[in-house]
């Protein structure tokens, strides 16, 4: 298949795994069946981009690919390097995945950016944040705290937020979802867990004063047992696009490069 009017290919690279699907950048749905592969160990830049061309070559796409990556990405390089080996950092990631995909043939030009501003792009564009003007946060509560700033719909990257000093440590030591599940004497309860959020996010507000929050990561499943406890003045939302918002949101991050 090569480039349709308004479709793009999204891959979703974490940690863990690796996932991607053809996807309709006017409807934000996915037009073929996610498909996820096993993120490879070590996760070298070579070993990465083997199963991103892999996706690719089964997928038979030759046109525009957007992907995600759990890194600060300047310009397509990644400057740092979160769950995935350490030699990603000063790697040219855009380059990478490009010339590996032209190197098995299909000729793809690959188009790379932060995960959660993947995440925060298509909130914008199909989900929570549809419509809404002014300042848009996206936190994703996960392993750490992922975050995404919009501006009236456009991404201002590489925000970082999770890396915010509060009481001494970076934010999400404290307040990152994985926090609640790794306590000596259990999962930590939602409203004690919300307490630490709550003092995280209105740090957050009190610097950017949103117009609203958007909070997504696996716990947003459960948003009715911890967002009705926060206090803050900006409004919150649970994340819509969940499992597919990196894939979208990498797909229409490739076509507007390009103009397209």
């Amino acid at each position: 298949m090569s480039d349709a009017t308004g479709q793009a290919f999204g891959i979703d690279i974490g940690g863990s795994g690796i996932k991607g699907a053809l996807v309709d950048t006017t409807t934000g749905t996915l037009v073929t069946p996610r498909k996820r592969i096993v993120t490879p160990q070590p996760s070298t830049p070579a070993a990465v981009a083997e199963v991103v061309v892999n996706l690719l070559v089964e997928a038979g796409w030759h046109g525009s690919v957007g992907a995600t990556f759990p890194a600060v990405i300047q310009h397509g390089i990644a400057r740092s390097a979160a769950n995935v080996d350490k030699s990603w950092i000063g790697t040219d990631a855009d380059e990478c995945f490009t010339k590996a995909a032209a190197e098995r043939g299909t000729n793809n030009d690959v188009h790379v950016l932060n995960d959660a501003d993947a995440a925060g792009i298509a909130e914008a564009r199909f989900g929570a944040a549809k419509g809404v003007r002014g300042v848009v946060i996206l936190l994703t509560f996960g392993t750490g705290i992922g975050s995404a700033l919009l501006l009236d719909g456009v991404l201002v990257p590489n925000t970082e937020l999770g890396h915010l000093e509060l009481d001494g440590v970076d934010a999400e030591k404290r307040a990152a979802a994985s926090v609640r599940e790794e306590t000596k004497t259990g999962k930590m309860s939602y409203k004690k867990w919300a307490e630490r959020v709550n003092r995280y996010m209105q740090h957050v507000e009190k610097l950017f004063t949103p117009d609203l929050f958007v909070v997504g990561g696996g716990v947003s499943k459960d948003a009715e047992k911890w967002v009705p406890l926060l206090e803050l003045h900006t409004p919150v939302k649970p994340a819509e696009l969940l499992n597919d918002a990196g894939i979208v949101g990498a797909a229409i991050a490739a076509l507007e490069r390009h103009g397209e």
